[in-house]
């Protein structure tokens, strides 16, 4: 399949389902939000057949780093697509609240041609532009339930992170910059190609502004504070689709500029700044996990920490630990806010103290979301523990001692932390719920798929992923 037709449906759907107004129809915008997901998903598998076709023009050319990016979203976007009929349904007759819930479909269709653009391109000016649309895309989404809390958490999400696109915007134009002159286009190939005739100071300084203004909207301390508020306020759909998605487009943008640097010989400049950066998310991380009394925003600092994983393993070099990281934090944060959702719907809070006996009361709910909390703490068999003990490997391989015991404690501290959490919420006396919150299927089957790809990934890694993900850490001076 055309890549561009994977641009191009969503945003047709997108508008389509805008038009479609009132909660009667609002069944028919799900099925075009799910057929829709459905067509990217497929259109996304088809292009890892031979002969496919990954570029349509130097504006939009699709390498390993981007179909990376591009698979993964497109399979969690379904998965919630599925989840959204049970979830939402169920929403509709227990909850019967003002909310934007016209702006649903069309939003997430939007967000997904967003995404899928970043990944098509490694045109810095485009990559800019497709992420600050996933951030107009996704503002109405933070403020769903139409209430005081989402508003502030909309407006918060939206002023930070245009703070820090215009930084990122700023740190492109410095790049730019680096090339003296000699006509390169923002094509990161270009900057590549001619890596050794670049400026090095007006380099160094544009990353330094893409780290802290994409970073800013990766989540990673201390410019996360829109984070927490956005993930908490949101449906649980959404707040699997920032935490999951939204997150890694961002680490993207960073990404497609350490590749300059690192052609450059700048990596050793970029590494410095990349794990002090990592190791202040992992210590903000615990600090605000611990005690906390939101368990969805104790899920959203859990997203904190594992951005900061993802800065400090790029650098230490372990480029193909940080990238098989992504893929496994995504899976693991996915399936605790959906597992979160139904825990919202059946016990009416998202009070820590409020919510106990989870395996009594929802038996499915409760072992799903036991297993993606011991899955995002990094216990085994999971396939969390598999890259951050490659990162930790790799980072005391490569000599980075004094990162590797700072990772070692910071990861220590949090499992306490969270644990007590996790564990005080799943024992205790049955709770009497109103309703049979299971009995809805379309609520259990992806939190089921990704606790199975979870479990599946820990014991065992397909040669063909791996060979994959070697492909793409390549791009960024790594592999293993």
């Amino acid at each position: 399949m055309n890549p561009i037709f994977l641009l191009l449906t969503p945003v047709a759907l997108g508008l389509i389902t805008l038009f479609i107004r009132g909660d009667r129809k609002r069944s028919l915008r799900r099925q075009i939000l799910f057929w829709g997901a459905l067509f990217h998903l497929s259109g996304t598998l088809s292009l890892f057949l031979p002969n496919s076709k990954h570029a349509i023009n130097p504006f939009l050319t699709l390498d390993a780093l981007g179909l990376l990016f591009l698979t993964l979203t497109s399979v969690l976007f379904f998965l919630v697509s599925i989840y959204s009929f049970g979830y939402f349904f169920k929403e509709y007759r227990s909850e019967q609240e003002r909310g934007m819930r016209h702006l649903y479909a069309p939003c997430m269709l939007f967000f997904l041609a967003s995404t899928t653009l970043a990944a098509l391109t490694s045109h810095l000016g485009l990559l800019w532009v497709a992420i600050e649309a996933t951030t107009l895309a996704t503002a109405p989404l933070i403020y769903y339930h139409h209430h005081a809390r989402a508003l502030e958490a909309a407006w918060k999400y939206l002023l930070i992170c245009s703070v820090g696109i215009a930084l990122a915007l700023l740190g492109i134009f410095f790049i730019a910059a680096a090339g003296k002159g000699k006509g390169l286009d923002l094509f990161v190939f270009d900057f590549v190609a001619n890596a050794k005739s670049l400026d090095v100071r007006w380099l160094k300084i544009g990353f330094l502004l893409v780290l802290v203004g994409f970073g800013t909207k990766m989540g990673l301390a201390p410019l996360h504070n829109w984070l927490p508020d956005a993930h908490s306020e949101s449906p649980s759909s959404v707040s699997a689709l920032l935490s999951g998605a939204l997150l890694n487009i961002a680490f993207l943008g960073i990404l497609r500029c350490y590749q300059i640097c690192a052609a450059a010989g700048l990596a050793h400049f970029a590494d410095t700044f990349l794990i002090l950066l990592g190791v202040l998310s992992l210590v903000t991380a615990f600090i605000f996990i611990t005690n906390q009394k939101d368990y969805k925003r104790m899920l959203a600092y859990s997203s904190v920490e594992h951005m900061g994983i993802l800065s400090l393993g790029l650098g230490v070099g372990a480029s193909f630990a940080t990238l098989l990281h992504m893929i496994n934090h995504s899976l693991a944060k996915v399936l605790l806010f959906l597992t979160a959702g139904q825990i919202v719907l059946g016990y009416r809070t998202k009070k820590v103290a409020e919510v106990h006996g989870l395996l009594k009361t929802l038996p499915a709910t409760g072992i799903l979301f036991v297993m993606g909390g011991l899955a995002v703490l990094g216990l085994p068999p999971f396939a969390p523990f598999i890259s951050e003990f490659l990162i930790l490997r790799d980072a005391l391989v490569k000599g980075h001692t004094l990162a590797a015991v700072l990772y070692l404690v910071c990861l220590g501290m949090i499992f306490v932390a969270m644990s007590k959490i996790l564990l005080g919420m799943a024992q205790g006396e049955k709770h009497e719920i109103p309703g049979a919150l299971e009995r809805y299927p379309w609520l259990m089957f992806s939190p089921m798929v990704l606790a199975a790809a979870l479990l599946i990934f820990g014991l065992y890694l397909p040669p063909p992923l791996v060979r994959f993900l070697n492909e793409a850490a390549r791009l960024l001076g790594g592999g293993s």
